[in-house]
């Protein structure tokens, strides 16, 4: 059992405490040790730093933080009784665990880069002269989530494979579990989404029979991403309400639970989206054709529910980000409230809010919340540009070019392949409108755009890219391009990704003009029913 503290102000920190804790963590019973913090919550800030492993409990108490008990705030006022000249006098392995709960802390706070300085600083060390592994290991599955959140895909992953690895060494495949929700979610942004799903599958697997809601809460999310990404915002939208339901059980405020609540209004917002343009394709081909039969359709009062509940998901998110605080969880909020003002065609407030949204990410130089937050600003000046507000509308053309400009530097800081594309997408589409007109400039954003898409994957940012295609085949640009191409300049591409954009070109052409049948391109370019097919489908054209 654990010891009890008493009402003094020094209290005992035993080993048998000390082990209580750590033996909780790595077998995720997450309940009983939550619930002791609860009933000692007055007695640990009478904690003492000359006491007997008063270094150790500080480390174990901010992992129970970082898992769900209280703030990092009691952390950082523990921490704070252990000042340099004090530290200096601990021995080696006190102080690797105060360091420790300076990196959790830093990162609880979104000042990543002071946390990542922590955990290097053990991991600088090595397994040689650190004798405890499970500090090891949490350094560098904290590090990984830390690089997760720069964007850093690449060195998060590898950071985590380790921490999972030296959990496994040490016989606790519960907390390996829990870093593998993180690879999962990394190779969910490196587009590997079957590798993704295995990994949750993995994780679920062992960590079901546990009281971890807030990772099965994880996990959950994370099939949701993975529904979402593919499309599928049915199943995606149920993931979302189980993670909320799991999240729940721990605490009704958890910052992951409002994450899971910007989400369903994310997915929201694209389902009305997909609803409007319905209906508004069912009254055109009414007018073209008003004899012809009726078919059911989705009602507006249908689209402006949706979009009632994305503001309702989005003021309960911010609510909890507000009171954490957290910017990048906060500013999320800011640009999908701005892209439904946008929708519903506010751009004020949609203005407003992608701001705001900017401004939280500067303060904490979050390169991914700026750039995206730069994407909808460019998207709201470019509104304003077509929509011929202000005495001088250009000004507006000239901005969301800027925007996008700034959006790509921000985003080239990150290995966020998604990020990368909506930043190429909509500088390639600034480009063709009738202020600038630059069709090669656009068609090469669209081609670097591509290079970041998953082949077969037609998600909400594969319709943005087809849109974008689209206006570059309408520009004009071929007659440039096949003149570039008599004339030698090839700018830099081979000669299969020549004949490839040839294939572009022709294909549909040819498509067109024999019934849109495949068989019969075929037959007339002699190439392959599956490569016409092929083309096709790039384009986003159904073959027969």
């Amino acid at each position: 059992m654990m010891s009890t503290l008493g009402t003094t102000a020094r209290f005992e920190i035993s080993d048998e405490l000390l082990t209580r804790l750590r033996e909780d963590v790595v077998l995720r019973r997450i309940g009983t040790s939550i619930q002791w913090f609860e009933e000692q919550r007055d007695s640990l800030l009478f904690l003492d730093p000359g006491q007997e492993n008063a270094a150790a409990f500080v480390r174990y108490f901010s992992q129970w933080v970082d898992i769900g008990y209280g703030d990092a705030a009691i952390v950082r006022e523990l921490l704070s009784r252990f000042p340099k000249s004090k530290r200096a006098t601990l021995p080696l392995c006190d102080y690797l665990q105060l360091e420790l709960a300076e990196g959790m802390v830093a990162s609880a706070e979104e000042e990543t880069e002071k946390a990542i300085a922590r955990f290097d600083l053990i991991l600088a060390l090595g397994e040689e002269a650190v004798a405890d592994k499970q500090l090891l290991a949490l350094a560098y599955f904290w590090k990984g989530r830390c690089k997760r959140k720069q964007g850093e895909y690449d060195s998060a992953l590898a950071n985590t494979k380790k921490g999972r690895e030296l959990a496994l060494e040490l016989g606790y495949p519960r907390m390996a579990a829990v870093m593998q929700v993180l690879e999962s979610w990394l190779c969910f942004q490196k587009e590997r989404l079957a590798e993704a799903v295995a990994a949750l599958q993995e994780a679920e697997a062992v960590l079901i029979e546990t009281d971890d809601s807030v990772t099965l809460g994880n996990i959950q999310s994370g099939y949701g991403r993975i529904a979402l990404r593919e499309a599928r915002y049915e199943q995606a939208l149920d993931h979302f309400a189980r993670a909320i339901e799991l999240y729940r059980k721990r605490d009704p405020r958890h910052r992951n639970l409002a994450r899971s609540l910007a989400n369903m209004a994310y997915v929201k917002r694209l389902t009305a989206i997909r609803l409007a343009q319905k209906i508004d394709a069912a009254a055109k081909q009414r007018r073209k054709q008003p004899q012809s039969p009726a078919v059911a359709m989705p009602s507006r009062e249908r689209v402006e529910q949706l979009r009632a509940e994305v503001f309702s998901n989005l003021a309960q998110a911010e609510e909890i980000y507000r009171s954490l605080p957290h910017h990048r969880g906060w500013g999320t909020v800011h640009i999908e409230r701005g892209l439904l003002y946008l929708d519903t065609g506010d751009i004020e407030r949609a203005g407003s809010e992608a701001d705001q949204a900017y401004q939280l990410g500067a303060e904490k130089k979050d390169n991914i919340l700026t750039a995206r937050a730069r994407i909808v600003q460019s998207i709201i000046e470019s509104a304003k540009y077509e929509e011929g507000l202000d005495e001088d509308p250009t000004v507006h053309a000239q901005r969301a070019l800027d925007y996008t400009r700034d959006a790509l530097t921000f985003a080239k800081h990150t290995e966020n392949r998604h990020l990368l594309a909506r930043a190429y997408i909509f500088q390639g589409t600034v480009l063709t409108n009738d202020f600038f007109n630059n069709t090669e400039a656009a068609r090469e954003c669209c081609d670097r755009a591509e290079e970041y898409l998953t082949p077969g994957v037609h998600d909400h940012l594969w319709e943005e890219h087809q849109a974008l295609k689209a206006k570059v085949l309408r520009g004009g640009g071929v007659d440039v391009m096949l003149r570039k191409w008599s004339q030698g300049v090839t700018d830099d591409q081979t000669f299969q990704q020549l004949t490839e954009r040839f294939a572009e070109i022709i294909i549909p052409k040819v498509w067109e003009r024999e019934g849109r049948k495949v068989s019969r391109v075929a037959a007339r370019l002699s190439i392959s029913p599956k490569k016409v097919r092929r083309i096709l489908s790039r384009l986003g054209l159904k073959g027969d």
